[in-house]
């Protein structure tokens, strides 16, 4: 039987764990195991790719087979993951593992927060989900922000024991998803309609966007300026090493970058007037001089840069995700939000080998 407070606290916790991560900066550590920023990118595109070919049927599944169950999924992929590079002695290894860390995350990403608005639907009180979506934005950020504290530390213990502290943590967060409660999407279905279910899916998606073009740019636009900003804290994780900072410091000024996308979505809710065309200018810039600032080389700028740019990134974020909000029809809400992750996926499958040699030079 469902116990909403439970079930929206253990969903709390699942994503403060899922979000902990020894290992956050994988970045810096296959920087400081002697692979190249461009290796590094072409790592990245690999889990992009995976993510691309996974976002949308993982979000089927999810309805058809129940989100707890690809919660669970997405878990040992991330376990499978960590345990892989723990193995990894060489760069295939490394890519090996990309797939099941960009697996774990397509099967978590919409599986969580459609449980937890079915959750609370089923108790009549979907009016929280709003401020649910919030708080997972914030233990998302400071879960990242710890997570990329522990730089330092995961590279003092070397690679092997970080990423065998990061599977056991998969295997502590695995043991709290099983005590989700279960709500499917659909409860009724058959094997020969999961085919026609995908080009349904599709099909209801591009018509939707077909007509309704200010939608499409939007998700474009916003997931370029996302791909950006994600590309350049990435890169950071390295070129503030290169900049003379010492594992130790490194850690800190993570964290102080991560900080700018906490005070970004603050500060998006008190400009509820802004026109969304000077928001999407500011916040572009603002990303723009986050790119500027790390060509400075001062490891202070670079950080201030960083910051600039997450507290951009998660302002546009917010704003967007609010106007296609109020864009999408409710029933294909779930498909067009998959959507517009695939569009990212996308567009840094693009970026993510450019911006590893861009950096490489510069």
């Amino acid at each position: 039987m469902l116990n909403l407070k439970k079930q929206i606290r253990t969903l709390y916790i699942t994503g403060m764990l899922g979000n902990l991560s020894i290992t956050g900066a994988w970045v810096v550590i296959l920087a400081a195991r002697g692979f190249s920023l461009v290796q590094i990118g072409f790592a990245e595109t690999l889990f992009h790719i995976t993510s691309l070919i996974c976002e949308i049927p993982s979000g089927m599944l999810a309805d058809m087979y129940g989100r707890k169950k690809m919660l669970v999924l997405g878990n040992l992929m991330a376990i499978t993951g960590d345990i892989v590079m723990f193995l990894s002695q060489d760069y295939w290894m490394v890519l090996l593992s990309m797939p099941f860390h960009a697996m774990a995350y397509n099967f978590a990403s919409g599986s969580g927060d459609a449980l937890a608005y079915d959750s609370m639907k089923q108790e009549g009180k979907q009016e929280g989900y709003e401020k649910y979506v919030s708080n997972q934005s914030i233990i998302y950020r400071i879960g990242s922000g710890v997570s990329t504290l522990a730089a330092g530390l995961a590279l003092y213990l070397g690679y092997r024991k970080s990423y065998l502290i990061s599977a056991v943590m998969g295997c502590v967060t695995l043991a709290f998803t099983f005590t989700l409660y279960e709500i499917k999407g659909k409860e009724e279905r058959t094997h020969s309609s999961i085919v026609k279910e995908i080009i349904s899916f599709f099909t209801d998606s591009i018509r939707f966007l077909y007509h309704n073009s200010k939608a499409a740019k939007l998700m474009f636009l916003n997931s370029f300026v996302g791909a950006v900003d994600i590309l350049l804290l990435f890169f950071l994780q390295s070129k503030l090493r290169d900049a003379g900072l010492s594992n130790w410091i490194l850690g800190p000024a993570l964290f102080i970058m991560e900080l700018g996308g906490i005070v970004g979505a603050k500060l998006i809710l008190k400009a509820k007037k802004a026109r969304y065309v000077k928001v999407f200018i500011l916040c572009s810039i603002g990303v723009l001089t986050g790119v500027l600032l790390e060509h400075t080389g001062m490891a202070v700028l670079m950080v201030l840069g960083g910051f600039i740019s997450a507290m951009s990134d998660d302002a546009i974020e917010i704003r967007t995700n609010a106007k296609l909000s109020s864009m999408f029809p409710s029933e294909q809400r779930a498909t067009l939000i998959s959507i517009s992750s695939f569009t990212f996926s996308v567009i840094m499958i693009v970026l993510s080998p450019l911006a590893g040699y861009f950096f490489s030079i510069w």
